[in-house]
């Protein structure tokens, strides 16, 4: 699996792969294995899922994660 996006490399390496993310999101691997940033309306579960802030995963949606207050 060669994906672009780091983040979405980083959220599928939390949960173990590809195809538990798209198990755990009700939709199939071939789906998730195509995507080459996660689509903005699977950011949130995404993270909820993964761990993965929705800042790493759409920094153009939701800003970087540096701009939020810890």
């Amino acid at each position: 699996m060669e994906q672009s996006d780091p983040a979405l490399t980083l959220a599928i390496d939390r949960v173990g792969s590809a195809s538990e993310l798209a198990r755990q999101l009700g939709i199939t691997p071939a789906a998730v294995l195509q995507w080459e940033r996660v689509p903005p309306n699977r950011a949130l579960a995404v993270e909820r899922i993964s761990g993965v802030s929705r800042h790493q995963l759409r920094p153009d949606i939701y800003g970087p994660a540096e701009a939020v207050a810890e």
